[in-house]
């Protein structure tokens, strides 16, 4: 296993931390975030700094989720969250019935689908299981890669939304699992074939410009994005974070430690 992307040496407290201490007030110098470990909380320590020069402390709090960043930011616990796309935020509002919004784009990380047992896609045999995630952005995102690559045909790959019965021909007879994304690198070794969310292959010790079988193109649509409640995109921390995160300090940080594994989005 390629160990090029170690995983942060953080314990995820984000229970214990979203009890302990809460979102910032207005005119506080403290600014919660909820991140994923991989790239993104490794992102915000190339802000923190500079935040802390401009008064305010980013306080990180680590999930190994999709679900409770947002719950937590839409309960006030926490001030933002950094780890998602516009697609699965759509899809977690309308299934919560939340306001979240996005408030910038940062990377786009080109989503890839992964093999211990078989060296290209076109060696996945008939019939074999392949795991991609139970969420509807992710699901759909793994499901239009695998349309995109001549594996299965969808009636439309442009609905952002597809799902398993969207697939109009799956000439392999591939069987597909649908898992919680942060399940899939574990499951890797128990299939023929996972298709894994970049955060997810990075934290797993995969690089996914070596190791894919088949990625997204560089211009993938799937933007991880800065977001929070609408009521926050006039405060000042949030503004402070948004322009550290769009300097050339992170861009140059995500294109030579990710080396094109995450893009800059910006």
């Amino acid at each position: 296993m390629n160990t090029l992307f170690p995983r942060l040496s953080v314990l995820l407290l984000a229970a214990v931390m979203g009890a302990c201490s809460g979102a910032g007030q207005p005119g506080s110098s403290r600014l919660s975030i909820a991140a994923t470990a991989v790239p993104h909380a490794e992102i915000l320590e190339v802000v923190r700094p500079i935040l802390k020069e401009q008064g305010v402390e980013l306080q990180v709090r680590l999930f190994n989720d999709y679900v409770q960043p947002n719950d937590q930011v839409a309960q006030g616990l926490i001030d933002v969250n950094y780890f998602q796309t516009e697609p699965y935020l759509d899809a977690y509002n309308r299934d919560r019935g939340s306001r979240l919004t996005t408030f910038a784009g940062i990377h786009v990380e080109p989503f890839g689908a992964y093999s211990r047992r078989h060296a290209t896609l076109a060696e996945v045999p008939d019939g074999a299981q392949v795991a991609i995630p139970n969420d509807p952005s992710n699901n759909s995102r793994a499901l239009i890669l695998l349309h995109a690559a001549g594996a299965i045909q969808l009636a439309d790959p442009d609905n952002a939304l597809s799902t398993l019965r969207d697939i109009t021909a799956n000439p392999h007879n591939w069987q597909f699992r649908e898992l919680d994304s942060a399940m899939l690198p574990r499951v890797l070794d128990q299939v023929d074939l996972a298709l894994i969310n970049t955060n997810y292959a990075l934290d797993a010790g995969l690089d996914p410009t070596r190791d894919a079988l088949v990625i997204e193109n560089a211009d993938s649509p799937y933007v991880n994005f800065l977001v929070g409640l609408p009521e926050k995109r006039e405060d000042e921390r949030v503004r402070k974070l948004i322009s550290a995160l769009h300097s050339d300090a992170v861009r140059t940080f995500i294109q030579e430690r990710y080396k094109g594994a995450v893009l800059p989005a910006f």
